[in-house]
Order: structure tokens, then C-alpha cells, then sequence
């Protein structure tokens, strides 16, 4: 298979054209993509900035207890994850080399299937601290988003992998598919020119005349003059 044969894993052939912002978002894993950023980016700052609050002695902690920094955690990673996987797809286009897209495409349907794992972990934890944590005298309004925003969350990333998975089965059909440089089988081969009408054939050729010695004659033989 030609490492540079473009309309693979769901991208056209590499043209080396100008990025268009217009055009790249509005390409469905993009704008899936895009939410699942903005649902991380809410779950991470809700927590962050509403899940806390000043117990006696001045300190501050935290209504969902010791989960709160790995939910914390989650959210961060999601959304680097997101950022790092926009810029794949900003330079998909542009990549001729089939294996690359195809490694691409692997991952991101490996990353988000993983993801969806994490977010249901992160939604059942989060439910199950602050069934038990005390409630805040600020109402927890903050909790309670971030836990939408992680149910949320799960069903978008479950597109991502569906996208992801489109994708590579697109691209493994267009790798298996014929090739249009190989020509059709079972085509007998052509017949050869027919002989020329005017065109003399070798059955045809007659020999010269010959004399008694053997030799062409060409001129007419010499007779003496009579006296």
C-alpha cells in the first residue's frame, strides 16, 4: 500500500493548503470535541471554586472529601486531552503518510473510550460523596454542576469514539480497496495490426531471371558484330 495515498481514515488527499478556521470547525469531531472541552472545563472550575468551603480554624475544605482533588484531576486531564487532540485534527488534513492517520485515528478512539470509563468513575464518586459530605452554608449549587457536567461528559465522549471509530473503518475500507492504476482482469489481448493492402508479402516475391550459369541477368548479353 502507497504510504502517500490521500482520502484516508476520513480526511482527503494532503494538498498542503492554507489552514481554514471556518472549515475545521465545522467538522463534526471537532465540534464534539469542542464540548467535551467546555464540559471538562466546567466540571474542573466548579469544583475548584465551589466545592470548598472554611471549616473551624480557618481552614478550608473540601464538601466531597479526600475525592475532590482526583475529580479535580480528571477534569484538568480531559481537558489538556481535548486541547492536544484539537491540534491533531488541525494538521489531519495535511499528513500524506497513511500509517500516521491511521495511529491517529487508533488513539483517538482508544483516549476516548478510556474516557468514558473515567467519567462514569468520576459521575458514581461524585454522587457518592456528596450523598455523605455535609452541605455547605453556600447551598453547593458548584457540586452539583460539576456532577451534571460529568454525566454529561460521559455521553460525549462516547460520540467522540463513535466518530473515531467511522473514521478508521472508512480508512481501513479505502485501504483494501482496488487500486484504479491496476487495469481490469480477464481482458483478452489485443490483435495485431492487419498486413497493409499495398504492402508487397514475402509469398509474393518472385526471383529474378536467371541465365544458364546461375548469375541474374540484368543487361541484355553482348552479340558480336558480322562482317
Amino acid at each position: 500500500m502507497d504510504a502517500r495515498v490521500g482520502g484516508a481514515y476520513g480526511a482527503g488527499k494532503a494538498s498542503g493548503k492554507r489552514f481554514d478556521p471556518i472549515e475545521f470547525v465545522q467538522k463534526p469531531q471537532v465540534i464534539l470535541r469542542l464540548v467535551c472541552w467546555l464540559f471538562a472545563l466546567i466540571q474542573f472550575t466548579c469544583l475548584a471554586s465551589g466545592a470548598h468551603h472554611k471549616v473551624q480554624g480557618g481552614q478550608t475544605q473540601c464538601v466531597l472529601g479526600g475525592s475532590c482533588g482526583f475529580l479535580t484531576f480528571l477534569g484538568v486531564m480531559a481537558f489538556l486531552t481535548t486541547m492536544v487532540f484539537l491540534v491533531v485534527d488541525a494538521l489531519f488534513a495535511n499528513w500524506s503518510n497513511v500509517k500516521h492517520r491511521k495511529w491517529a485515528v487508533l488513539a483517538d478512539m482508544g483516549v476516548s473510550a478510556g474516557w468514558v470509563f473515567f467519567w462514569f468513575l468520576a459521575f458514581c464518586i461524585n454522587v457518592a460523596s456528596w450523598r455523605k459530605a455535609v452541605k455547605p452554608p453556600h447551598g453547593g449549587g458548584k457540586v452539583s454542576t460539576a456532577i451534571a457536567f460529568s454525566f454529561f461528559s460521559i455521553f460525549t465522549w462516547v460520540g467522540q469514539a463513535i466518530l473515531a471509530y467511522l473514521r478508521y473503518r472508512q480508512g481501513s475500507e479505502t485501504a483494501f480497496a482496488p487500486s484504479f492504476d491496476s487495469g481490469p482482469s480477464g481482458i483478452p489481448p489485443a490483435a495485431p495490426y492487419p498486413d497493409m493492402g499495398g504492402a508487397p508479402s514475402a509469398d509474393n516475391y518472385q526471383q529474378p531471371p536467371f541465365t544458364e550459369g546461375g548469375v541474374a541477368e540484368k543487361t541484355p548479353q553482348y552479340q558480336p558484330p558480322t562482317y
